[in-house]
């Protein structure tokens, strides 16, 4: 019986944590309420307006020092062709947290034949300093490494990424913590740590000619290289344009490769992968945004049915060019 307790206790950490541990950022479904900056740098000024985004995520409302995530970005086109950016983020799961900061360099190329056609190439890069600290205070029993502190330390990383958009047509690639380091907090051993993950997505928007309806199914898939872990997000995305401005909304559906074992009676072992359905609804009115997302993990083992919760705040600024002839959101 006890070992079926524990085996739950560390199948609902792998699931419901979605191995934070490995990266800095999480990666949530910040990217489909009109935030492809926080996980793309190359999307940094690529829009024709620049952008602010301050998000809080909240998990399980009944369970105490669950995980939660705080992030403002800002990033702007300068010129023609450079994007700047920055973000900072706050993120703590239990006596577990991580404070950063980045900022983002982006160049774009434009091989469209009319400023109102769109074709673009970008490519973005970010460099961020990261630190993360275990609160001990509250640990009891005795333990010679426990030393009843807080513990921290610091460590720089990068982003690397490119995007293309052509038109209705839109892919992402990006490789998240390029560099290996060494996390003190985690390795005593000098060993370096490998964070590396790599993001690819793609889509395309549906759409009418004079018709205030737009459609836009897109696919996010993910890898960690170090424990070759993967999953991919099957989205679906609805656009409806009012005089007095847009409102959209949508499903996702993520679901790991690989899966955990575990038992609950101590005898019949099972196997389950990380599976969550996501659904979001923002609205702009003028140069303001406003979205909410929630997700619901589908899985037999959870620590809490109450889900996550999330709520974006956007200002759209400075518009630098004129809106393109084609549905595609993320850029007009």
């Amino acid at each position: 019986m006890k070992l079926g307790l524990i085996g739950t206790f560390i199948l609902c950490l792998f699931f419901t944590s979605e191995a934070e541990a490995q990266e800095v950022i999480p990666t949530y479904a910040d990217y489909l309420t009109d935030n492809l900056y926080l996980l793309h740098p190359s999307m940094a000024g690529a829009s024709n307006y620049n952008k602010v985004r301050l998000t809080a995520r909240q998990q399980w409302f009944d369970v105490s020092d669950a995980p939660s995530l705080q992030t403002l970005s800002i990033h702007a086109r300068v010129g023609e062709k450079i994007g700047l950016g920055a973000i900072v983020f706050n993120d703590k799961n239990g006596n577990y947290s991580k404070q950063g900061a980045y900022a983002t360099f982006a160049y774009h190329l434009l091989f469209s034949r009319s400023e109102l056609d769109l074709n673009q190439l970008s490519f973005g890069i970010n460099a961020g300093v990261i630190q993360h600290s275990l609160d001990q205070s509250g640990f009891t029993g005795f333990d010679p490494v426990i030393d009843g502190g807080n513990t921290s330390d610091k460590y720089a990383n990068m982003d690397v990424g490119m995007s293309y958009y052509y038109l209705n047509f839109f892919a992402h690639l990006t490789a998240k913590n390029i560099l290996l380091v060494k996390r003190d907090l985690f390795y005593s051993n000098g060993i370096a740590g490998n964070l590396r993950k790599y993001l690819f997505s793609t889509g395309y928007v549906f759409s009418k000619v004079n018709s205030p309806w737009s459609f836009e199914p897109s696919v996010l898939f993910q890898m960690r290289e170090q424990t070759d872990e993967k999953s991919i997000d099957v989205n679906l995305k609805a656009y409806r344009n009012f005089e007095i401005g847009d409102l959209w909304g949508g499903i996702s559906y993520r679901r790991s490769f690989e899966g955990a074992e575990y038992t609950t009676d101590g005898v019949a072992v099972k196997n389950q992968q990380l599976q969550h359905f996501t659904s979001f609804v923002g609205f702009e009115y003028n140069q303001f945004l406003f979205a909410y997302t929630y997700t619901h993990q589908i899985n037999s083992i959870v620590i809490s049915n109450n889900g996550f919760h999330q709520i974006t705040l956007g200002y759209n600024f400075g518009k630098n060019r004129e809106r393109y002839e084609c549905k595609c959101p993320a850029i007009n």
